[in-house]
């Protein structure tokens, strides 16, 4: 059965369970399985009635079945077709363009849908329940809102009259089992020597950040890294929406940004939150990604007893991530001179790996770099590429092949691994 089919029996079989009189009545398990025997009656049917559409929703394999009776329940007591579309497991991401507009990632590719909501007035009903169940709020007066789904899945909406087609939504899923470092090694993101030198570089407590462009898997690659950091420390996490899914430490605490009331007070922001992480005595501080003047409070941070933190950050480049550090850095201490910046970011930040999602949509770890110094009268500060991602002669326009390899440079800050107590040259 085609996804045109399969759309117009969930609508088909959503519209006769509404009509009952009952449905109100009935807890969402009974829905549930109100949904599976409704399917099945409709297969008995048709096989009695009309051999063609018996021909076809015969074809219907288990999990075909359950994927229409979980539509239908969703259509009426869950989030409709945006639940319906997020129980698909191979979708990675959910772009709503307003109520007809569908779009979904899967395996790295674009894809627009049949589906579509009945009609704007449905997908706001939708937006509203969810956010106001994250315990945040959109209207016309807070238009912009982030927040996350049940699952975990990241959700950005943006409302009319600022959205000009209608509510538009973001889905960022995360797989249910966290990503670990032998995953990003399978997918060819990393290879094993550079997860073993990853390993050593994280239990040595080095500062990292993690940069790359949109949908590159900077958080993705965070979480296999919190992998690294060992059982018995005191971690804290910060985030917008709470994405990480840091499972093999004991000691953790996860803190959350909060918006503005209606009154327009109470807002939390991530520097409130790394200033009151400071004093519940951290280990190692990880931010889940900044983006403006909490930089300063992240690099701080790192530079006060707090080593072996991480993060990410939107990047191009390597170059291009210390160029957003300082940008985001003067945002948030305005008057602080450029120098005394770049002084700070080269003497916080020890490592940098910049991944960049590829013309074949793969995910690669192009470079791994250490920061170095700050040349005073080059006015840069200085970096060392350890690693290097090559393409090969064998890649074509649709088919990247490469590898992530070591450059002849050697490795300059080594008193952290000595600190460690590791003599290994990386």
């Amino acid at each position: 059965m085609n996804e045109s089919n399969k759309a117009a029996l969930i609508s088909q079989l959503k519209s006769e369970l509404q009509g009952r009189p009952d449905i109100t009545d009935l807890n969402d398990d009974q829905v549930l399985s109100l949904a599976t025997d409704a399917l099945e009656l409709k297969i008995e049917w048709a096989r009695a009635n009309s051999p063609e559409a018996y021909r076809i929703l015969a074809a219907l394999n288990f999990k075909d079945r359950r994927y229409i009776a979980e539509a239908v329940y969703e259509s009426i007591r869950g989030l409709g077709v945006l639940g319906q579309v997020i129980s698909d497991p191979d979708v990675t991401e959910v772009m709503i363009n307003g109520y007809q507009d569908i779009f979904v990632e899967k395996a790295g590719r674009l894809f627009k849908l049949v589906n579509q909501f009945e009609s704007q007035r449905e997908l706001e009903i939708i937006i509203t329940k969810f956010v106001s169940d994250a315990g945040r709020k959109v209207d016309e007066s807070e238009p912009i809102v982030d927040t996350r789904l049940e699952d975990g899945s990241r959700v950005n909406v943006v409302m009319p009259p600022v959205a000009l087609n209608g509510p538009i939504v973001t889905v960022r899923r995360f797989p249910k089992e966290a990503m670990t470092v032998d995953k990003l090694i399978a997918y060819g993101s990393i290879t094993p020597e550079v997860a073993d030198v990853l390993r050593i570089l994280v239990e040595s407590k080095y500062n990292i950040f993690v940069s790359g462009g949109t949908g590159s898997g900077k958080t993705t690659f965070l979480n296999a890294l919190s992998n690294f950091i060992p059982h018995d420390e005191r971690i804290i996490t910060i985030e917008d929406s709470a994405e990480l899914q840091i499972r093999n430490i004991d000691n953790i605490v996860r803190l959350e940004t909060k918006n503005a009331g209606p009154d327009g007070t109470g807002a939390i922001s991530i520097r409130d939150l790394i200033k009151s992480a400071l004093r519940m005595r951290p280990e190692r501080i990880v931010v889940g990604e900044v983006r403006g003047g909490e930089a300063l409070d992240m690099l701080q941070a790192m530079n006060t007893g707090h080593d072996g933190s991480l993060s990410t950050g939107h990047a191009n480049s390597t170059h291009d991530m210390l160029s957003r550090l300082e940008t985001m850095v003067l945002t948030g201490a305005d008057g602080l001179p450029l120098e005394a910046v770049r002084q700070q970011i080269a003497s916080a930040v020890d490592i940098i790996i910049h991944l960049s999602r590829l013309r074949d949509k793969s995910r690669k770890t192009m470079e791994i770099v250490e920061v170095l110094d700050y040349d005073m009268e080059k006015r840069r500060i200085n970096i060392n590429p350890l690693y290097e991602f090559k393409e090969t002669a064998r890649g074509t326009k649709n088919k990247v092949i490469g590898q992530l390899l070591r450059t002849k440079n050697p490795m300059k800050n080594t008193h952290k691994l000595e600190n460690a107590g590791i003599e290994r040259v990386i």
